[in-house]
């Protein structure tokens, strides 16, 4: 990639404070003409919910996107093949990103976020600290696979690969570990990375979802980069485990772009 990329973000509440984040990075890795063109934020929201909205339609009719992020929470999600097949029609060289995240709450459980008779409320409390890396791989498991399922199918439907995952979940998950292993500068504890029981992310998760994204946009490794001001304090103890921790989920994944090559 020799060029900052025209992006535009669609997310929920754990992608809220991101992009900034993400341009920072990307300016830092030399993209400094890197563009954030559009912004779609919904709480709670499936990728469906951004469909109709008449800037990001917009933009992708009219070929001004290169990357347009996005972020499902489960499936069903049409919203993912809608908007890849959209900004494929306007720009044969679009991709479309799809960030595999952290469960919601450390379980797996569609049923919070639908309504009616089979809406389930979600937990009172949470105890990220009980998890261990064997029982957060399992709840994962599911929910990384009928991703990666979703994916495989479009870009099939596409004729080549238009979507490409962003491991975020992965690399969250063997962060998790290195805490559990007491291996990670200035996070005493799992709940160091959450600001609620939902799961909200801290600056460190933050800051490791721009370095995931900016390795798959970019096909670089964001290792060596200087930390975000955003880290403080912490930045150089614990700066470049994140990135090596989003390098090794994307150039592991076998649909980030990176891994194929």
């Amino acid at each position: 990639m020799t060029r900052g990329q025209r992006i535009f973000s669609t997310g929920h509440s754990f992608h809220a404070r991101f992009t900034p984040i993400l341009t920072e990075i990307s300016k830092s890795g030399g993209f400094e003409d890197a563009t954030i063109v559009g912004i779609s934020n919904i709480g709670g929201s499936k990728v469906i919910q951004h469909w109709g909205g008449k800037d990001v339609t917009a933009a992708l009719t009219a070929g001004n996107v290169d990357v347009l992020m996005t972020t499902p929470i489960y499936l069903p999600d049409p919203g993912v093949e809608k908007f890849a097949q959209l900004g494929f029609e306007h720009n044969p060289d679009f991709r479309l990103t799809m960030m595999e995240f952290w469960l919601p709450f450390d379980q797996y459980e569609p049923r919070n976020y639908v309504s009616g008779p089979d809406h389930l409320a979600p937990p009172k409390t949470v105890d990220h600290d009980a998890a261990t890396a064997d029982s957060l791989r399992k709840i994962h498991e599911r929910y990384f696979g009928e991703m990666d399922d979703l994916v495989t199918g479009i870009n099939k439907k596409l004729g080549k690969q238009v979507v490409y995952v962003v491991p975020v979940g992965q690399a969250v998950l063997a962060l998790r570990e290195k805490i559990i292993a007491g291996k990670a500068p200035g996070l005493k504890s799992q709940a160091d990375l959450f600001s609620d029981n939902l799961g909200h992310p801290k600056v460190p998760l933050t800051v490791m979802m721009g370095y995931c994204h900016y390795a798959v946009i970019y096909r670089k490794s964001p290792v060596g980069l200087p930390a975000p001001k955003e880290l403080g304090k912490d930045a150089d103890a614990l700066n470049p485990l994140l990135e090596e921790l989003a390098w090794d989920a994307v150039s592991h994944h076998p649909l980030s772009g990176i891994a194929s090559k």
